[in-house]
């Protein structure tokens, strides 16, 4: 037998006791998230869902649920819900479409500024954006007479001022990396820039377009914080239909049946969003065989006029709230003054709550960024038995459960199992940062893992071959590119737990609101002081989260932009 032939079972053997530690360690890595997952998302959901279904004597009572669903308000309240995301989904997808042709396809000035303020609302807090709105529509406000305050149309537009960009950010980084040459040799043929469009571009896009859809879908089926402050109980969601049954009614049996029926809504909307991203996958492996060859970003011309109108539309609806809004929170009767402002820092403590927020939101960064890692590393393994594929493919679905479930549901979930020993957290301190970890842990993960995935081994072990340790060939190959995500990651769990409302509304003690928590609270009080004070409070709230996300997006680069996962 030849050395070779004798080589290559050692080579093997060697190969299969290394990878032996390797499952270990992947199976310790998973078993920290999927604990924690269990104790604060499963268990609550679970728990939630059985007091959806027992009846006052502790047995089932299925009729009693039944009941629940089948009131007339609720299914009013199901009707709006349903085609109020499904109107708020077209229009975003209307409006986002030519808005990533003209910043992705054709050199527009500052194309890169336009880009990062179409983002934006995507991080604001949902009670700025309400807030912001309603500054719109209200009485004194410069839309007010097109009465639409208290009305639906202000819930549709915040709605599509969020989820643009969701459109933008996904549709447009593929756009731009589309092969030009079979539409030119379409347009070579004679084919009209309409039929190019339909028979090249558009099956190339459908993929990211329905994947953007869905998504958009299903933020707008949960939405809460927006549809709080301009729907009131007139124009309410399962959402806060939930919070409305809980809190002002003590209806918990009834909130419990909503919440299992805006979870089962939710995960099939996730099936749907998962079989989108695959056809996402595919097309993206076709695709980006033409990266090298695409073209530069052309010339506009006539032909691009509707999608510039389209964009400039865009732009005015991102910009016109917040204008407004920081108008307002500057005017005291007839004049200009900064008294809201002034107030800010006294017996309203809105320092006192912004504190309060800044730190429960570092520490749900550090618990998502620290949980995130763990996750992100189990599920970008390349696995090379199909039944390994299958187990990764299984976590990596588990892992991305809380972004489809409301925090409305996680906070309630809390308030019915979190209340007994050995896990009495009611008054703890760690609750608040442990429910926006959950809520900001798929977001990590969805930065962290295109990354790693993308990462080429063959670079560490270049690097070990040479005598480095593993430590130092880690931080040879892969480290460079992985800190900016890893920024961008931490950046996104800051920013969104610095907004966070609905579960922090559950839980946050009376006491110590945090600053979204007082904003609401402002605006549930009469007089002009209180309504320019949570204006200021507002401003104070997007300033914050706009310069975590600047600063987001000048360390961390295009990895702060992607949000196809």
């Amino acid at each position: 037998m030849s050395r070779d032939g004798v080589a290559a079972p050692a080579a093997r053997a060697r190969a299969g006791t290394s990878s032996l530690p390797r499952v270990l360690v992947l199976a310790l890595l998973a078993a920290v998230p999927l604990v924690f997952l269990g104790i604060f998302f499963a268990w609550p959901v679970l728990a939630m869902a059985v007091r959806g279904v027992t009846g006052d004597g502790g047995g089932v009572d299925l009729a009693g649920a039944w009941d629940v669903v089948t009131r007339p308000r609720t299914l009013r309240v199901l009707w709006f819900t349903l085609w109020m995301a499904a109107l708020a989904t077209c229009c975003s997808v209307a409006l986002g479409l030519p808005v990533a042709h003209v910043l992705y396809r054709l050199r527009v000035p500052l194309a890169g500024l336009w880009r990062a303020l179409v983002v934006l609302p995507f991080v604001l807090p949902t009670v700025v954006v309400g807030v912001a709105f309603r500054s719109l529509f209200a009485p004194g406000g410069p839309l007010a007479a097109l009465g639409w305050d208290g009305t639906w149309q202000p819930v549709l537009l915040a709605m599509v001022f969020f989820n643009i960009s969701v459109v933008v950010r996904t549709v447009g980084p593929m756009w731009a990396s589309l092969d030009p040459r079979t539409a030119q040799a379409a347009a070579g043929l004679g084919a009209s820039p309409a039929q190019v469009f339909r028979t090249v571009t558009w099956p190339a896009l459908r993929p990211a377009v329905v994947s953007a859809a869905t998504v958009v879908f299903l933020f707008c089926s949960t939405a809460f914080g927006i549809v709080l402050m301009l729907g009131g109980l007139r124009y309410a969601t399962l959402e806060t239909e939930i919070y409305s049954l809980t809190v002002e009614f003590l209806d918990l049996r009834a909130a419990a049946v909503l919440s299992t029926v805006q979870f089962v809504l939710v995960a099939l909307l996730l099936l749907g969003a998962e079989r989108a991203r695959s056809g996402l996958r595919r097309s993206d492996s076709v695709v980006r065989r033409g990266v090298a060859v695409a073209d530069e970003p052309r010339r506009v011309t006539r032909s691009d006029a509707p999608a510039l109108a389209a964009t400039l539309f865009a732009l005015a609806l991102v910009v016109t709230p917040l204008f407004t809004l920081v108008l307002r929170s500057l005017r005291d009767g007839d004049g200009w003054s900064l008294v809201h402002y002034r107030a800010l820092g006294g017996e309203l403590a809105a320092l006192a709550a912004l504190s309060v927020s800044w730190r429960i939101a570092l520490d749900a960064a550090l618990l998502a960024l620290a949980l995130g890692v763990m996750v992100s590393v189990v599920v970008s393994w390349r696995a090379r038995t199909p039944r390994g594929r299958r187990v990764i493919a299984g976590l990596d679905a588990a892992f991305m459960l809380p972004l489809g479930v409301s925090a409305v549901t996680v906070g309630f979930g809390f308030l019915l199992t979190l209340d007994r020993p050995p896990l009495d957290l009611r008054s703890s301190p760690i609750l608040i940062p442990i429910a926006q970890a959950t809520v900001a842990l798929p977001l990590v993960v969805r930065t962290l893992v295109p990354v790693l995935r993308s990462l080429d081994p063959r670079s560490r072990e270049a690097a070990a071959a040479l005598g480095a340790s593993p430590l130092r060939a880690w931080m040879t190959a892969d480290l460079p590119h992985l800190w900016r995500p890893f920024v961008a990651a931490a950046g996104f769990a800051l920013a969104v737990s610095l907004g966070e409302f609905g579960a922090t509304a559950f839980l946050a003690q009376p006491e110590s609101p945090t600053l979204p928590v007082l904003i609401y609270q402002l605006l549930g009080r009469p007089g002009a002081g209180n309504f320019g004070a949570a204006m200021a409070a507002s401003v104070l709230l997007a300033t914050v989260t706009a310069l975590v996300m600047a600063a987001v997006e000048r360390i961390g680069g295009s990895a702060a932009g992607r949000m196809d996962g």
